[in-house]
C-alpha cells in the first residue's frame, strides 16, 4: 500500500469496498497537480500575536488549500468512499477544490453558527450543575444539617450518576441524534435544578445531587463520533476548539460568582436562603433550534435558507472526508449494533488512557471542591470568598489554552498532559506543610496558584479521539473515558474527610502521593506503550510487499485501530 493512506492514519472498512463498482472509482480519476502535499503548520500562538498577519496566512488566499488524501489515488479511494446511506453523501466531491479564503470564511462561520451556541449550552449546564459551590459560601450545610461527609456524599451520588448515565445517554444520542437528544436532557435536567429551591435536608440534597448527575451529549456534538457537528473541524482544528468549549466553562464560574455576590445578598427573602436558585431553562428550549443534525441539513422551516451554500456544504463535507474518511462510516441516526459495542469496549489499545482518564484529576479536584469552605473558614465573608474564587479561574482560562496549543505546537501529548501533574504537586507539599492556623492571604494564594492549573483534559480527549480511529468506536471510548474520568471524580470526593479537617493534612498527603504516581509512572508508560505499539506495526506493515497490503485491505475485517496501517498517537 502507498505511504499515502499510512500518512494519514486511516483506516478503510472492507464493507465500503463491495458498495463501489468501476464507474464509482473512475470518476474519481482528475489531475491533483494544484493540491498541498503538507499538512497545515502547527498554530504558533506567538507568531499569530507578534507577526503581520501576511506573514502567518498565505500570501494569496486565493491559491488552493486542497490536501491531498487517499480520495486522489485509484488504488485506495475506493476502499474509503463513505457509505450509500451516509446523509451528507449528495455534498461529498472527490474533485472539488476551495480556496484558502473560502475555507476560512466557512470555518469562521462553523465557530460562530455551531461552536459558540455548543459553549453557551455548556456553560448554562455548569452554572446549574456547579452553584453548588457558591452555595456552600452561604452555609448551605448548616441551612440543610449537613456534615462535610454528606456533601462528599452527595458529589459521589453526583458523578456515580454521571457515570452510570454516560454511556447509555451516547448510544441513545447515536440512535436519536444529538440535536434532538441534548436539549431534551438540557430541559429535563433544568427542572430538577429548579427543584433544588425546595431542598429541605439530607435526603433531598442527595436525591437532587444524583438527579442533576446527567449531562448532556455535548462532547459528543463536538468531538468524537461523525453525526455529530464539529467534526466539521479537521483533527488539527479540533483540539484548539475544545479548549475553547472547556474555557466556556471557566468563564461561567466567574459569571457565577458575580451572580452569587448579588443572589446571596437576598438571605431571608421569602424565607428562603440566598443559595437557592434555578437553572437556564429558556437555553435548553431554544438548543432545539440551534443544533441542526448536519450540515447539509439546515434548512427548515424555521431557518429556510439555511446556514450554509451549497458550495460550504460540498468544501464542508469534502475536506473533513479528506482529513478523515472514517467520519462516513455511520449515518447520523445510525445506532451501534451489540457487536460493534462490544469491540469497542475491549479495545485494550485505549485503557492506557483510561487509567490516565481515572488518575490525572485527583489531586487538584478536593482542593477545587473545598475552596469555598476553606475560604470561608480561615475568615473570609461570604460576598469576599466568592470574588475570590475568580482570580484562579481566570488564570486556569490562560494555561490551559496556553496547554492545548503548546500540545498541537509540539505535535505531543503525553508529557504535554502531564503538565497538570506537575504544576499542582509544589502547590499540594506546600499545603501540606501549612502550620494550623496559616495566614488567610498565604492560604489564599496557595490554593489559587494550585487551582490556576493547565487543565488538560481537551488534550486527553481528543487523543482518545485519534486513537480509536473508527467512528463506532469513537462513541464508545469518548464514553468509557468520560466514565473514569467521572470515577476518579467520585474517588476524588472522599479524600478530605470530616475527622481530618480542618486542614486535611491526611488527605493532602494522598493527594502528593497520587500526583507523583501520575507523573513519574502514569504518563511515562502510557507515551512507552503507544510506541512500542506503533513499532510493532511498522514492522510487520514494512514485511509486506505492495501486493500483500492491496490484499490485506480487501479482506481484512479489522476496524478502527485494529488495522495494521493505523498509528496512534502518543
Amino acid at each position: 500500500m502507498p505511504d499515502l493512506a499510512l500518512q494519514h492514519g486511516l483506516s478503510p472498512s472492507p464493507s465500503k469496498v463491495s458498495a463501489v463498482n468501476d464507474d464509482d472509482t473512475k470518476s474519481l480519476s482528475t489531475s491533483t497537480d494544484d493540491l498541498v502535499e503538507k499538512e497545515p503548520p502547527p498554530l504558533r500562538w506567538a507568531s499569530w500575536l507578534f507577526t503581520r498577519r501576511r506573514d502567518v496566512l498565505p500570501v494569496d488566499l486565493d491559491t488552493i488549500s486542497t490536501r491531498r488524501s487517499v480520495f486522489d489515488d485509484p488504488d485506495l479511494a475506493a476502499h474509503y468512499l463513505p457509505k450509500k446511506d451516509y446523509e451528507n453523501l449528495h455534498r461529498f466531491d472527490p474533485k472539488a477544490r476551495w480556496t484558502y479564503r473560502e475555507e476560512h470564511a466557512l470555518v469562521r462561520k462553523i465557530d460562530w453558527k455551531v461552536m459558540l451556541w455548543a459553549a453557551v449550552s455548556f456553560s448554562a449546564l455548569n452554572l446549574d450543575r456547579g452553584n453548588i459551590s457558591q452555595a456552600n459560601s452561604d452555609n448551605l450545610l448548616s441551612d440543610l444539617k449537613l456534615s462535610t461527609n454528606d456533601f462528599n456524599l452527595g458529589n459521589s451520588l453526583f458523578r456515580l450518576a454521571f457515570l452510570c448515565a454516560e454511556l447509555p445517554s451516547q448510544l441513545v444520542s447515536k440512535r436519536v441524534g444529538p440535536d434532538r437528544w441534548i436539549p431534551t436532557q438540557m430541559v429535563l435536567w433544568s427542572i430538577v435544578s429548579l427543584s433544588q429551591f425546595w431542598l429541605s435536608g439530607r435526603t433531598s440534597f442527595l436525591i437532587c445531587r444524583a438527579l442533576l448527575g446527567f449531562i448532556p451529549d455535548l462532547i459528543l456534538y463536538l468531538s468524537c463520533p461523525r453525526p455529530s457537528f464539529l467534526p466539521l473541524y479537521s483533527k488539527h482544528e479540533l483540539p484548539f476548539r475544545l479548549a475553547l468549549f472547556w474555557m466556556s466553562s471557566n468563564v461561567c464560574t466567574i459569571i457565577a460568582s458575580f451572580i452569587a455576590f448579588g443572589v446571596l445578598r437576598m438571605r431571608g427573602v421569602l424565607d428562603r436562603a440566598g443559595w437557592r436558585g434555578m437553572l437556564t431553562l429558556i437555553i435548553g428550549l431554544v438548543t432545539f433550534f440551534k443544533m441542526p443534525p448536519s450540515p447539509t441539513q439546515t434548512k427548515t422551516w424555521f431557518r429556510p435558507k439555511g446556514w450554509f451554500t451549497e458550495r460550504e456544504e460540498v468544501i464542508a463535507v469534502s475536506r473533513i472526508l479528506r482529513d478523515d474518511p472514517t467520519k462516513g462510516d455511520m449515518h447520523n441516526r445510525e445506532g451501534l449494533t451489540p457487536k460493534r459495542l462490544w469491540t469497542a469496549v475491549c479495545d485494550y489499545d485505549l485503557w492506557p488512557l483510561y487509567i490516565i482518564g481515572l488518575l490525572f484529576g485527583i489531586p487538584s479536584s478536593p482542593p477545587g471542591t473545598y475552596l469555598t469552605l476553606s475560604l470561608r473558614n480561615i475568615g473570609f465573608s461570604t460576598f469576599q470568598t466568592n470574588l475570590l474564587t475568580i482570580p484562579s479561574t481566570i488564570a486556569g482560562i490562560i494555561t490551559m489554552f496556553g496547554i492545548t496549543l503548546i500540545s498541537e505546537t509540539v505535535n505531543e501529548r503525553s508529557m504535554v498532559a502531564m503538565a497538570q501533574d506537575l504544576w499542582t504537586l509544589p502547590f499540594l507539599i506546600a499545603l501540606y506543610l501549612l502550620p494550623e492556623h496559616p495566614n488567610q492571604w498565604i492560604y489564599f494564594g496557595l490554593a489559587s496558584g494550585l487551582l490556576s492549573y493547565p487543565y488538560t483534559h481537551p488534550i486527553q480527549v481528543g487523543w482518545c479521539s485519534r486513537n480509536s480511529g473508527a467512528v463506532a468506536s469513537r462513541t464508545v471510548n469518548a464514553s468509557l473515558y468520560n466514565m473514569f474520568v467521572q470515577a476518579s471524580a467520585i474517588v476524588a470526593a472522599q479524600i478530605y474527610r470530616s475527622d481530618d479537617a480542618p486542614q486535611y493534612r491526611r488527605g493532602n498527603r494522598t493527594l502528593i502521593i497520587l500526583n507523583c504516581v501520575n507523573i513519574i509512572v502514569v504518563y511515562p508508560a502510557t507515551k512507552a506503550y503507544y510506541i512500542w505499539r506503533n513499532s510493532q506495526r511498522e514492522k510487520t506493515w514494512n514485511a509486506m510487499t505492495t501486493e500483500e497490503r492491496q490484499h490485506y485491505l480487501a479482506t481484512t475485517t479489522d476496524v478502527g485501530n485494529r488495522r495494521l496501517d493505523f498509528r496512534f498517537a502518543y
